[in-house]
């Protein structure tokens, strides 16, 4: 699960970069990689989209199920 957590974030992060060029500068990376103009997309960038979207829900579905976990007790040797 780590891993996979792991892979969200960096995907999360590659799309908050992006986001912020089209923001900052109207670039947009994912497009430029893939050879199209700004606002194009084709099969390639609706995966690259698609998988960062993911990677969101993934991060705020793991993040929620970690905050609803019991606080785990420690034992008398440790106090």
């Amino acid at each position: 699960m780590i891993a996979v957590r792991r892979l969200a974030l960096a995907l999360c992060v590659i799309g908050a970069l992006n986001w912020g060029l089209v923001a900052i500068a109207e670039f947009d990376l994912v497009a430029e990689i893939f050879g199209l103009d700004f606002g194009e997309t084709n099969a390639a960038t609706r995966v690259i989209y698609g998988l960062v979207g993911l990677a969101g829900v993934v991060l705020l579905a793991t993040e929620f199920a970690i905050a609803q976990r019991p606080a785990r007790q420690h034992s008398a040797a440790v106090r």
